[in-house]
């Protein structure tokens, strides 16, 4: 998408999608009044922001700005308007992955489905490990859908740069702590060994769980016990007919481990079974062994993506019900969302609405304020 200008009266605000970094920042669908073009617009309150805050924010901004791929969310503007740092982007009618999940899909979405934006997902990976960097918070909140079914990477803020040569990083910054259950042992591990751009591999292969499951694993886990269960080897796996099943504890009197997944979701993993090519391609990523972890390049030859190749049908039809956010329909929303909420033509006034539509949870944004407007 082309540069849009940085004067804050050629942007209109449509409605508030969501909010994001810690609720520091709310998230507007907008549009541009010069090309007509629908956008998201991130609004930062530079005044509650801390240094780290804002250095969390430059980075990020220095990112979007620095990798150009189809399968990377993009910068395309950024003004001040007093104390408000707006962040331009394109509008991705979907929103995020987990977004459609809570929405559409509670129990997981289908494979088909998966198997698209996970090719995506790892032409993304194979563009930022080719320019040098680890993205380090690959997972559903951070995979976004356009309205034409094409998934960006988003959260560039964790990324950190890797050195072809020496290869292993040892950083583990504070922010790192938003992805424990998606980050790989050697990252967990902190040691002197380190960690590459596998460590994006293993994520992907739980995002794979997570996206196909409907929830993360180890998410009723207590950190303590993940940390160890994931450096002790465990790996977690796909819920379906071949994996799951109802342990009553009967024989020892023990509680049954998944006590907390319903009976309605219960009869929803033992009637499904995924593919065989699915299930081979999440083990391959979730290997505690570094060394037999592909890397995006050579997953992206796996037999798990010809399906993609055998259906004709687009992902924005395969993820019906949900529906895209586009100038049709906002268009019929626009007038009463105006009405009912007071909202001001332009960036010029704070807003304060408390609709939201999208849930932007974990995109804090890795970038300094001041010097976006260089």
């Amino acid at each position: 998408m082309e540069t849009l200008d940085n004067v804050p009266s050629n942007y209109k605000i449509c409605s508030i999608l969501g909010q994001c970094f810690n609720n520091l920042s709310s998230v507007y669908l907008s549009k541009h009044k010069v090309t007509n073009q629908l956008i998201a617009v991130k609004k930062f309150n530079l005044d509650r922001m801390t240094d780290e805050d804002l250095k969390s924010l430059h980075h990020e901004i220095v990112c979007m700005r620095h990798l150009r791929h189809p399968n990377i969310i993009c910068y395309i503007s950024s003004f001040l308007d007093a104390t408000d740092l707006h962040l331009v982007s394109p509008l991705m009618g979907f929103g995020s992955c987990k977004d459609l999940i809570n929405a559409h899909f509670n129990f997981g979405l289908p494979e088909l489905v998966i198997c698209h934006i996970l090719q995506d997902v790892l032409n993304g990976l194979e563009y930022i490990h080719g320019k040098g960097f680890i993205h380090r918070a690959v997972k559903a909140s951070h995979i976004l859908i356009s309205h034409n079914g094409k998934a960006c990477l988003s959260g560039l803020r964790y990324m950190c740069p890797f050195s072809p040569t020496k290869k292993k990083v040892h950083l583990f910054p504070p922010s790192t702590a938003y992805n424990l259950n998606w980050l790989s042992p050697e990252v967990l591990e902190q040691n002197l060994d380190g960690y590459d751009e596998r460590s994006d591999i293993y994520s992907v292969g739980i995002s794979c769980c997570e996206l196909a499951n409907g929830t993360v694993p180890f998410a009723e886990t207590p950190t303590t016990l993940m940390l160890i269960e994931k450096l002790a080897g465990a790996t977690p796996h796909l819920l379906d007919c071949t994996t799951y099943y109802v342990d009553t504890g009967q024989d020892d009197g023990e509680e049954n481990a998944c006590s907390y997944i319903s009976e309605q979701q219960t009869q929803v993993l033992t009637s499904r079974k995924f593919s065989d090519s699915f299930h081979s391609i999440v083990e391959l990523c979730l290997s505690r062994d570094v060394d037999k972890r592909p890397l995006a390049c050579n997953l992206l030859q796996h037999a798990f993506f010809k399906q993609t190749k055998k259906c004709s049908v687009m992902l924005p039809e395969l993820l019906r019900p949900a529906l895209s956010l586009n100038e049709s329909n906002v268009c019929e929303i626009n007038n009463e969302l105006e009405c009912m909420f007071n909202i001001n033509d332009t960036f010029n006034s704070s807003v304060e609405v408390n609709t939201i539509e999208w849930k932007f949870d974990d995109e804090k944004i890795k970038t300094d304020a001041v010097e976006v407007q260089t």
